[in-house]
């Protein structure tokens, strides 16, 4: 099954003799592999078939609709890695910019991102200027970023890394694990008591992993389980952790294959072990597999979507979470091509579906967009959506998927020109019972005061939001405090953080405090938690000056 993927792409999509190069000319930075040469950036984008216009999904389809965000995009080079900050706005990298600039879309009066405004947050510290990297929210609403396949669109499989808070505006240099020399493109995840978790891209014969403790911008490690690797390959690259509802981390294993199946484990958060589960129903990838998305849907406990990196056979495997059986899911197909996830990001929708967008193989456009659902047998069905404006000309790995709390969708097309960010409304919503209920909070607020509490459940909701794998993460599983005036309508965000817990399908009650900015207005409001883009129902209050 040796094979490198990253290489051979370019070869065998254009073997099929139905590829005409894409019309752009501009410079493309692939993602590589550790020991592979990276790809000639000026290698044009490969193309299947002639260009179309987006495809729109007939009405059966019940398709969500695609905005663009009306206001001029800032980016000179591309978005790339959006983050939901817990203040309700946005922040997006304009990637391979030196130093490395950030961009933040703060919604409308009304809470609205397509109406959004753009402003320029605080630059990365000098010589950080990463693309393709390990982030996450910390519970303490600070952003981390580790790593990166090029360093100002130089390869250069980095060991950098650096904290931003919100409130300063600024940036802090974090270093590396001890003796680790490369971080690379990344997966990442917040455990549930709050450690980070990192691995390393390119740990030969045994992958690399770390557990950070964070205090303020101080980041503590500590060595972590790993595994073995066949013939001295890597571990911990090509994959993406997903979290499970008992607090331990799941994981598709891209390297111990066979030639019908991948390795699947699973991490015991509270022994620091990766313990070996079993063999998924099919064969998803090697050197790689694509996202892991967990679901609410089918059966108690819920599922993961494991979306497949080969077209041979091109399944997307289904994982009952309670049962712990794999099943064969959808393949999805643009007439007789099948479409895969090498490189691709998935996001669980409110309503429990699943959002992916996926190409004709790796590093070809165009791409196109599915819904999986599952029911309640746990057997699932993909269906096509509407394509966004530049689908066409984008790959999936130039793609993000980030929740938002409308319960929207955000994309962006990062390397394809034009630059696109687009917003998804999908068409149903969540079920009553993955609402989050909110069961204490002070009735009257002060505009300007700091560290209110609040606590309720279902507070860090049923999936991560947004997944990519490595080379991204897009994770929302925490609560956001939206507070709309009962006579205006304006909404305001506090900003929250000192999350209780980082896990999902967290049982009991969860905690969260929250400061509330001086420029909201006072009198009569409504409170309502969001996670996920799940918002509670609301709570009356009122605010003072």
């Amino acid at each position: 099954m040796k094979a490198n993927r990253y290489l051979a792409a370019g070869i065998s999509v254009l073997a099929l003799g139905l590829i005409a190069t894409s019309a752009s000319a501009h410079k493309l930075y692939y993602p590589h592999g550790m020991g592979h040469q990276p790809i000639d950036p000026d290698r044009p984008l490969a193309h299947l078939g002639p260009h179309a216009a987006p495809f729109v999904a007939p009405a059966k389809n019940k398709s969500g609709k695609w905005t663009d965000v009306t206001s001029a995009l800032p980016f000179t080079k591309g978005p790339w890695a959006p983050m939901q900050l817990t203040d309700g706005s946005v922040i997006i990298e304009d990637f391979c910019t030196s130093p490395a600039q950030w961009y933040r879309l703060t919604p409308d009066s009304k809470g609205q991102y397509t109406d959004g405004t753009w402003s320029k947050i605080a630059p990365m510290p000098s010589g950080y200027s990463p693309l393709f990297f390990a982030q996450q929210i910390l519970p303490d609403g600070q952003v981390i970023i580790n790593g990166g396949q090029y360093n100002d669109c130089s390869a250069d499989l980095m060991d950098m890394g650096a904290i931003y808070d919100p409130v300063k505006n600024s940036w802090t240099s974090v270093r590396p694990p001890g003796g680790w020399s490369t971080i690379g493109n990344a997966e990442s995840i917040i455990l549930p008591n709050g450690t980070y978790m990192l691995a390393d891209c390119c740990g030969i014969g045994t992958g690399e992993q770390a557990l950070g403790t964070i205090s303020g911008t101080t980041v503590s490690w500590t060595p972590s389980d790993t595994w073995s690797c066949p013939d001295d390959g890597l571990c911990m690259e090509g994959e993406g952790f997903t979290p499970l509802p008992d607090g331990n981390v799941f994981l598709v294993d891209a390297w111990n294959v066979g030639s019908d199946y991948n390795d699947y484990r699973i991490y015991d958060t509270s022994a620091n072990s990766w313990n070996l589960a079993g063999k998924t129903a099919d064969f998803l990838g090697y050197e790689g597999v694509g996202p892991a998305s967990l679901t609410p849907l089918g059966a108690k406990g819920g599922t993961i979507i494991q979306f497949t990196t080969t077209q041979s056979p091109g399944v997307n495997d289904v994982y009952s979470v309670a049962k712990k059986k794999w099943g064969s899911g959808p393949v999805m197909e643009v007439g007789s091509t099948i479409y895969e996830c090498d490189g691709a990001p998935a996001a669980t929708l409110p309503d429990g579906n699943i959002l992916v967008q996926a190409s004709p193989g790796p590093f070809v456009s165009p791409s196109h967009f599915w819904e999986f659902t599952v029911n309640k047998k746990g057997k699932a069905t993909a269906t096509q959506v509407n394509d966004t404006q530049t689908a066409d000309e984008t790959s999936s790995f130039e793609g993000n998927l980030l929740v938002l709390p409308t319960g929207q969708v955000l994309w962006d097309n990062s390397q394809a020109k034009p630059n696109e960010v687009a917003i998804y409304m999908p068409k149903s919503k969540a079920e009553k019972a993955w609402l989050p209920v909110v069961s204490s909070v002070s009735a009257t607020l002060t505009v300007g005061s700091a560290g209110n509490p609040i606590s309720g459940t279902n507070f860090n909701g049923f999936s991560l939001g947004g997944a990519y794998g490595n080379s991204a993460q897009a994770a929302t599983n925490f609560p956001m405090m939206r507070i709309t005036n009962n006579q205006s309508g304006d909404v305001c965000f506090a900003r929250s953080y000192n999350f209780s817990t980082m896990g999902v399908w967290t049982k009991g009650t969860t905690s969260a405090s929250f400061d509330i900015p001086a420029s909201c207005e006072t009198g009569a409001s409504t409170l309502q938690v969001i996670v996920n883009g799940i918002a509670s129902k609301g709570v009356s209050v009122t605010l003072e000056s």
